[in-house]
């Protein structure tokens, strides 16, 4: 007993350095969170700028800006549907004007009286519409939000896991019929909303064709989040109306298990309980292990978005 004494005493010196390490770093990176700057980036947590701001993050991609024949053309490297979807171009016409009016201090609009807006990918580029201007060289008034935001026609899907009164439902086996490692992209399972879809296009996403980290970030940018990216891969702070959350992406590989694995949800635990963040949020394509509910059950501020629970992530926000 005497010889097992010091091996004792040394233990509880190391848990106790690791708590006191673990208490330390979540208190400062929540009083940073609370008192400094609104970015993980700014605040010293992460290594990287914001992915997207607020401002930024709603803005459909720009693939070429040109002035000829008396136009401005402006091109959007978007995935356009099949068939002509009239809302999309409509949104795509209100946001070229928009680009054009950040362009104007460095390009005079001079005699332009119009501008044609192109829009799709590789040979399948073609003209969606045209914004006739007021008079030459001036643009409509800016419109009341730019960009694709669904901050005021829907619920935010990021806030419902954590508002419910109980956690999601236990994971029940759901599997589709699919090779033993292989699991077909998420978007080709969901029902996806005709208003998500278009958010979706506008961005430059393909609905059929994200993962479940294009997914996220995706809608991060639609509800007016502003994200950095944290030192795992994959993992992001998240933050909106002074909340932060401490998001993390686990997608699928050829070859790997189709169930969450446990060290990646040890490891998003402990990351989250460092980050200094209001909540943390484990989104991933594969199925999920019993486990989680019980997780979530000690731990109301985390939750798990996984495989068999994104049908209904996605249906919280109630949008058509």
């Amino acid at each position: 007993m005497e010889n097992a004494f010091p091996a004792i005493a040394l233990t509880i010196i190391i848990l106790s350095l690791v708590i006191w390490w673990l208490f330390r770093a979540r208190t400062r990176n929540a009083r940073l969170l609370e008192e400094g700057p609104k970015t993980a980036f700014e605040a010293g947590l992460s290594t990287s700028g914001p992915v997207f701001s607020t401002e930024t993050g709603s803005r459909a991609p720009v693939s070429e800006f040109t002035v000829r024949g008396g136009a401005i053309h402006v091109t959007f490297d978007v995935p356009l549907p099949e068939e002509r979807d009239e809302v999309l171009e409509e949104l795509l016409l209100a946001e070229a004007v928009e680009v054009v009016r950040e362009k104007r201090h460095t390009l005079p609009l001079g005699d332009l009286e119009e501008i044609v807006v192109h829009a799709g990918r590789g040979d399948r580029v073609r003209e969606v519409g045209r914004v006739t201007l007021p008079a030459k060289g001036e643009l409509p008034p800016p419109a009341p939000v730019a960009g694709i935001d669904l901050r005021h026609v829907a619920h935010d899907p990021f806030a419902a896991p954590f508002d419910e009164d109980q956690p999601p439902p236990a994971p029940v086996d759901v599997r589709v019929d699919v090779p033993a490692d292989e699991l077909p992209p998420i978007g080709r399972e969901l029902r996806i909303p005709k208003g998500l879809e278009r958010g979706l296009r506008a961005l430059g996403l393909e609905p059929d064709k994200v993962d479940g980290a294009e997914l996220m970030l995706g809608l991060l940018r639609m509800f007016g989040y502003t994200v950095t990216e944290q030192a795992l891969p994959g993992s992001y702070l998240a933050i909106k109306d002074g909340q932060s959350t401490y998001v993390f992406a686990d997608t699928h590989e050829p070859g790997e298990a189709l169930e969450v694995e446990e060290t990646v949800i040890r490891k998003f635990l402990a990351d989250f309980s460092t980050s200094g963040a209001d909540r943390g949020l484990l989104l991933s394509e594969k199925y999920a292990p019993f486990s989680i509910h019980e997780i979530e059950n000690r731990q109301p501020k985390v939750r798990f978005i996984t495989r068999e629970r994104i049908q209904r992530f996605i249906d919280t926000m109630a949008l058509g």
